[in-house]
């Protein structure tokens, strides 16, 4: 605990990481935590499970304790799951000071947030949709005073892509003072990053993990090479293996589409699998509630989309398994970064198809490693094989009684509702955007189906004249 001590914590800060059992920094709170209590302003590259949490959590609770007031820390975060998350470690490290904390999600009841910030709490963790919602639409909080703005999972949030938060975090920067200190961290250092620490005007402190290997050396990786359609009966046959051999091990099985995650939880709860779901369809209660039970070990096994891919930390995760080959290696580095946290060993097993080869290659080119093939047993997995497939039919059968696909429909009109657009509106202009591309791909079909003929004519005349018998003029008699 000397090693806490030397950092410059607190000596009831050092205290507290005893009682949760943190015995020793890691490279990232070492290298990080010195420079925040300095007042500088702080970038954080480390590999998942490494301790970025408490790298600012610690900092930030030990300047809250010389001068408490006001909402003096705003967290950011892309997820629902590691804003609750985050805001447990605060609670729990912060319990000596009587910490007030505010969570600000989407999914939750917008006036009863809104009191919660009237009242001042000192930490505010949110996702930056709703935050920005809140600021849009309410003046009964401010952030004059805040001194410490933390963007965690920072690459995901300053990326443009399907969820692009360039509009809100404009909108929560116009009300946070422009003296604070400024704290990023993440998992993948992306160019976004890069771009960021060059052109940063106050010269932040910046520290990477450097290693050739991208993920934790406790973690095991592998892969199988399957079929697309034989795909479900390896899972299968997986998990029932690690039920047989760890009965006491957790499973997280990543997957793509909130469709999918439902179909695999149907056909894995048929097989007797203690199975449970988490994706962006469902309400946020069921959310937790499943997230919950996952952690108490009340089920084993979660079938998850991306949304559970960053930073949510559950120790008893021994094995990743993704469903798909995540199309970003990035996404690979985040999901199976699940398992194998805090030192602790852990497997992933990513199953591949035959479309997925040059996808296994540049994770294998971002990671600096090789996957190793895992080693199945083929007729374990053909015996199975029509049962599994007929099992997922029937649960898809089942899944589209329920209108999953409509519900889906209608939670999107709901969001673009919320975030001030008109749904039927945006929809017209998705139309007319579909109608203009595709006119401008008719227009340039056009323009080349014309020059290929100019060009055929001018060749067949070409040939014409090559062919053409010479005519000799005739000289004088």
């Amino acid at each position: 605990m000397a090693a806490f001590a030397s950092l410059g914590l607190s000596e009831w800060l050092v205290d507290q990481c005893k009682q949760m059992g943190i015995t020793r920094p890691t490279p990232v709170q070492e290298n990080c935590m010195p420079a925040i209590l300095e007042g500088r302003d702080c970038m954080g590259c480390a590999k998942t499970g490494s301790g970025k949490t408490a790298a600012f959590v610690l900092p930030v609770l030990q300047k809250l304790s010389e001068d408490p007031y006001g909402i003096f820390c705003l967290v950011l975060t892309p997820t629902r799951e590691l804003a609750y998350q985050i805001a447990e470690q605060f609670r729990a490290l912060g319990k000596p000071l009587g910490l007030r904390d505010c969570i600000i999600v989407g999914g939750m009841d917008m006036v009863t947030q809104g009191l919660e910030l009237s009242k001042k709490p000192h930490v505010v963790v949110a996702t930056p949709g709703r935050l920005a919602d809140h600021i849009r639409s309410s003046d009964t909080f401010d952030m004059k005073r805040l001194r410490f703005l933390i963007l965690d999972e920072a690459d995901r949030l300053l990326e443009q892509g399907c969820t692009d938060f360039t509009k809100d975090l404009e909108v929560i920067l116009s009300i946070v003072p422009a003296k604070r200190q400024t704290l990023l961290f993440s998992a993948t250092l992306t160019d976004t990053l890069q771009e960021l620490k060059s052109i940063a005007m106050n010269k932040p402190f910046f520290w990477e993990h450097k290693s050739e290997v991208r993920t934790v050396e406790e973690l095991d990786q592998r892969y199988i090479l399957t079929p697309e359609k034989v795909k479900d009966a390896y899972l299968v046959n997986l998990i029932q293996k690690f039920q047989d051999e760890h009965d006491d091990w957790s499973i997280m099985v990543f997957t793509n589409t909130c469709k999918n995650c439902q179909i695999l939880t149907m056909m894995l709860r048929e097989f007797k699998f203690p199975t449970i779901a988490l994706h962006s369809m469902m309400k946020q209660k069921q959310r937790f509630a499943n997230l919950a039970k996952f952690k108490s070990n009340i089920f084993k096994i979660l079938i998850a989309t991306d949304v559970a891919a960053r930073g949510l930390d559950i120790p008893t995760v021994q094995v990743v398994i993704n469903h798909n080959t995540p199309g970003l290696p990035k996404n690979y580095i985040h999901r199976v970064g699940r398992t194998a946290r805090a030192g602790r060993n852990g497997v992933s097993i990513t199953l591949v198809t035959q479309y997925d080869i040059h996808l296994i290659s540049a994770i294998e080119e971002q990671i600096q490693a090789k996957l190793k093939e895992y080693p199945v047993q083929e007729k374990e997995v053909l015996k199975i094989l029509t049962q599994v497939n007929v099992t997922r039919r029937q649960c898809e059968i089942k899944l589209e009684a329920t209108d999953f696909d409509e519900k889906k429909e209608i939670n999107k009109r709901k969001q673009m509702i919320l975030e001030g657009k008109d749904p039927d509106l945006e929809e017209k202009r998705k139309n007319e955007l579909a109608k203009i591309k595709r006119e401008k791909t008719k227009f340039k079909g056009r323009i080349q189906e014309a020059i290929q003929k100019k060009k055929g004519k001018m060749l067949k005349k070409r040939a014409t004249c090559k062919t053409a018998p010479s005519q000799t003029v005739p000289g004088p008699s």
